[in-house]
């Protein structure tokens, strides 16, 4: 390809990375700011904590297994646009509706429906966006739109705890977060009018000769179900700061924000040495964050604070190339049923890791920690045999 092409190019899909991380940025403020307000909410309106806990635990269960489902339907129709938006739509509009809700079973509902909606267009979304981080750096432009996702994911707690103190009701916090929805959607709609074909920016690719996912596609699979599995809940972390006096009540937020301000810093860093060293590079990124544990659950406030920070630099590497990662195991039109199987094996093992920890916290902490440990250490060694079998490629 001629350079000044190359150069049109790559302009084109930095503009899309962008474009979809502003539509990510908006909408995780919208959802990670009701998030940070869901369980109260069901609180006021009747629901016990079992119901809070099984609510929670089914959406997450609901928006990571029908990922599997959705990135069929991607690459079978390819309709990537239309299930990103329509995704999207359900994703974000059941939000503000909320502020509608007058039972907790119909808060409930929309809850769910909420997480439904990310489980139908994030399969989609990052098919589309594995096209345009070919030319970007697979790591960069996934690291960039990560970063720009966990601005949002930190400003829009910050946004509803704002609302909360102007007007001390819920339901007109959940009414204000309809303007990030509303901009999100606007965004994305502008993206599908630039960009109707994200596939044309991947004009460079070369085509993989492999019937159906590589056998280390299915290794990266395992070591990311590993790392999951072993990776603590932030509700757990900051259920032992709370019961400990490790932190004030007040402090937690700004803890979990350390988290996601390291969390787009490292998406950044490590998605450009991805780019650099390859796949290989998660071994050493999935050691480091391992220590997080000890850490968090052992430590005093300031040992805390180096584990969230730590903490941080695992979601940072889990959000953005372990999915850059995928894009190059796999050819163009098996992307979405790649991520989809990929969302929902990772799901799965963060779901039966995290009802494990929880019950070994009751039983014994220490035997948490080491199973914390111990898996994401095993998740590093096959990362690194994974980087091995990606050099010889």
């Amino acid at each position: 390809m001629p350079a000044n092409a190359r150069d049109l190019s790559k302009s084109a899909a930095i503009r899309f990375v962008v474009l979809l991380g502003l539509v990510s940025l908006f909408a995780d403020v919208t959802y990670e700011g009701a998030r940070s307000i869901t369980g109260p909410f069901l609180a006021v309106l009747g629901a016990g904590g079992a119901a809070v806990g099984v609510v929670a635990g089914f959406g997450e269960l609901l928006g990571y297994g029908l990922r599997l489902v959705s990135g069929l339907v991607s690459d079978r129709t390819q309709r990537y646009w239309a299930l990103t938006l329509t995704g999207y739509a359900i994703n974000l509009l059941a939000v503000p509706l909320m502020a509608l809700a007058g039972r907790w079973e119909i808060a409930a509902f929309l809850m769910m429906a909420e997480r439904i909606g990310k489980a139908i267009r994030t399969p989609a979304r990052d098919a589309m966006l594995s096209h345009a981080t070919l030319a970007t750096g697979r790591g960069w432009g996934f690291g960039l739109h990560e970063a720009m996702d966990q601005i949002g994911a930190v400003a829009g707690p910050i946004l509803v705890s704002a609302a909360l103190f102007a007007r001390s009701e819920y339901q007109a916090a959940f009414a204000f977060l309809a303007i990030p929805a509303v901009l999100a959607i606007g965004t994305l709609t502008l993206a599908r009018f630039l960009y109707p074909r994200p596939r044309d920016l991947e004009v460079a690719a070369a085509p993989l000769e492999v019937r159906g996912l590589s056998r280390v596609y299915w290794l990266h699979l395992a070591g990311a179900a590993l790392l999951a599995a072993g990776f603590a809940d932030f509700p757990l972390i900051a259920f032992h700061f709370e019961r400990n006096a490790i932190a004030l009540p007040g402090v937690l937020p700004l803890l979990y924000a350390v988290a996601m301000g390291v969390d787009a810093i490292a998406a950044l860093i490590f998605g450009r040495l991805f780019d650099q060293i390859g796949p290989g590079i998660l071994a050493g990124v999935t050691a480091l964050s391992a220590l997080f544990a000890p850490l968090v659950f052992l430590g005093n406030l300031p040992l805390a604070v180096i584990g969230m920070a730590l903490w941080g630099i695992g979601m940072g590497a889990q959000e953005s190339i372990l999915r850059a990662a995928v894009a190059g195991m796999t050819s163009a039109d098996r992307r979405g049923t790649a991520y989809g199987l990929f969302n929902t094996g990772y799901g799965a093992a963060w779901f039966l890791g995290s009802a494990l920890m929880g019950v070994l916290y009751d039983a014994a902490l220490p035997a948490l920690i080491a199973f914390s440990v111990i898996v994401q250490f095993a998740s590093a060694i096959v990362f690194f045999r994974v980087g091995q079998i990606s050099k010889r490629n």
